[in-house]
């Protein structure tokens, strides 16, 4: 899942964020948790088959009232169809239903059957999926659900043409994903999904993929009526069988959601409806919207600001505010990726030499509560990950521009430039420019940095043809469930690349072998396999360089209550959220 979430992550560029993660550990604070230096421990599949609507409710909760969301970074979409950032998918469950959702209990995930009745069906060899769907739902407007809008939203998911940033597990495990381009482009006549009747929805597979029902909790799994779509300009009116619904949407700005009428809480087992009324709003400045939702006067008191509290603001979380303080788990690694393209092996790992995290952890504003240095592309929170060390990927120290440079030398590419996007209207942004300019080029390289407005970073950073050859997204990933196969297949084969999901843009047909090998094995060979892959793709490629495994840490208002962590994206739960009189 791509991951965006976090000072740091603004200032440096757009992140990965999908989707659906993993069940990581108990390490889930509520507002006013202990800091921990911790990262969360190895995940665990949950499952609860039997799980009805309604869902529990929360000690205490009120009805009533807004509640106010702030953070500096822009989600990119909400079409449902096209959201695999973290920040997007995690607003989106006030909306979207989809056939399975994570119900969050004692700090911990476990998947249960949201529209559909169960967790799926798979047929003897594996390659048949059936859903029974949930009778009686319906949309916004009052209109029932059928199993043909599941259906038609899968299809839709194939026009990766036009949504070209969702997940992308379905063009590698679907049947006739290599001839079937969506809707638009081929039609109806798909023959990986059927509907026998309006309640029951079949999927057909190539290869088997015995973590559909995880992929199920993704947006993409929402359904979609077609006489409603309007492509591009859906996400301004979508349709929502969610607890809300859009009152207006200002792209890049803000998203207001009021009660859907229509949303039927018996049948839901995962989300309630307790405020009137959401207001998201994006772009400010995420230190100042802190301080705002610390001080808690007006309408700040009911606010949550979702970007991971910033260094600065850390020693104000004494006494009363240290209740305002919600830790939890994040399956999250942050990257600085390299194209390996545009830069040669030998000038990649001049480039691990060269950088000094000590100061890049100090600007981007990184504390023990929000991070921890990273050495691997898994986190220690999915099963398979193995602590290793290579040299100068280690996410800590000074670095060694002189080192750098001699390499450089050696390789005959000193003076090679470097480039990238950042947000110039971001104060931070602008400062680790700035820092990461000053130690390259002290190491023997150019730089040139290209500042674009932070409302459409993640468009330019997303585009691998742009003219630039580092920090292209995903700059950071989330196990989207408990495996390494979330992680590998999707970002290093060379698919990746065309998919828009890859980590420094490899395409080695001997890795692609690796890891399908990997895949090939019975789940409970894989873990280790995808530790010791780990270690060679740094070793052998150095595609990116690992920053920090991410920590959830933010601010809410005094007055906002039912604050927990969602351990699968590193995001509070909205849907539990409630304001205290």
């Amino acid at each position: 899942m791509i991951r965006l979430k976090g000072t740091a992550l603004i200032a440096a560029v757009a992140v990965i964020g999908l989707a659906a993660c993993g069940t990581p550990s108990s390490n889930n604070k509520q507002a006013g948790g202990s800091s921990s230096d911790t990262i969360g421990g190895a995940q665990q599949k949950a499952t609860d088959e039997s799980a009805k609507g309604p869902a529990k409710d929360i000690d205490g909760a009120k009805k009533g009232g807004t509640m106010t969301v702030y953070a500096e970074s822009t989600p990119s979409t909400f079409d449902p169809t096209n959201i695999y950032y973290t920040d997007g998918n995690q607003i989106a469950k006030l909306a979207f239903r989809t056939l399975t959702q994570f119900d969050i209990r004692n700090g911990k995930p476990v998947l249960v059957p949201d529209l559909a009745e169960d967790l799926g069906k798979v047929s003897a060899d594996k390659l048949t999926w059936t859903f029974k769907l949930k009778k009686g739902i319906k949309y916004q407007d009052g209109t029932p659900v059928k199993a043909e809008d599941f259906a038609y939203a899968i299809k839709r998911s194939f026009a990766h043409d036009v949504f070209d940033a969702g997940p992308t597990y379905q063009l590698s495990y679907f049947k006739d994903a290599d001839t079937y381009k969506g809707p638009y482009t081929s039609g109806d006549d798909y023959k990986g999904v059927e509907t026998p009747d309006d309640s029951t929805l079949v999927i057909h597979l190539k290869t088997p993929f015995p973590d559909l029902p995880y992929y199920g909790t993704f947006p993409m799994f929402t359904p979609i009526p077609k006489a409603k779509d309007t492509k591009q300009k859906y996400e301004q009116n979508p349709m929502t069988t969610g607890p809300y619904m859009w009152q207006s949407y200002n792209p890049g700005a803000e998203l207001k959601l009021v009660k859907n009428p229509n949303w039927d809480a018996s049948t839901d087992p995962v989300r309630h409806q307790y405020v009137d009324a959401w207001d998201f709003k994006w772009g400010g400045d995420a230190i100042k919207s802190q301080q705002q939702v610390l001080a808690s006067q007006g309408p700040d008191a009911a606010a949550v600001e979702y970007d991971n509290v910033d260094a600065s603001v850390v020693p104000q979380l004494t006494g009363d505010k240290k209740a305002q303080l919600l830790q939890g788990d994040s399956p999250c690694t942050i990257v600085e990726q390299m194209d390996s393209r545009k830069i040669p092996l030998d000038v990649r790992k001049a480039i691990a030499l060269a950088y000094n995290w000590d100061e890049m952890n100090k600007v981007s504003g990184n504390n023990s509560l929000t991070s921890a240095p990273a050495s691997s592309i898994l986190p220690p929170a999915v099963p398979g990950y193995t602590k290793f060390s290579v040299a100068g990927l280690t996410g800590t120290g000074q670095g060694d521009p002189a080192a750098a440079k001699a390499a450089l030398q050696k390789a005959g590419k000193l003076g090679f430039q470097l480039s990238w996007y950042y947000s110039n209207d971001s104060q931070t942004s602008s400062q680790l420019t700035q820092a990461r300019t000053k130690f390259l080029e002290a190491a023997g390289f150019k730089v040139k940095a290209i500042g674009v407005p932070k409302a459409q970073i993640r468009k330019y950073t997303g585009n691998y043809d742009s003219p630039v050859n580092m920090l292209f997204s995903p700059r950071g990933w989330c196990s989207d469930w408990p495996s390494g196969s979330s992680w590998f297949p999707v970002l290093f084969k060379s698919q990746s690349v065309k998919d828009g999901n890859s980590i420094g843009e490899l395409m080695d047909p001997a890795l692609d072998k690796k890891i399908d090998d990997i895949s090939a094995l019975p789940l409970d060979q894989q873990a280790a396999k995808w530790g010791a892959l780990d270690q060679d793709i740094l070793q052998t490629y150095v595609p990116a360089l690992p920053f920090y495994y991410d920590k959830m840490a933010i601010v809410i208002g005094n007055k906002v209550g039912g604050a927990v962590g969602d351990p699968t994206q590193g995001l509070p739960v909205f849907t539990q959220m409630f304001i205290k009189s």
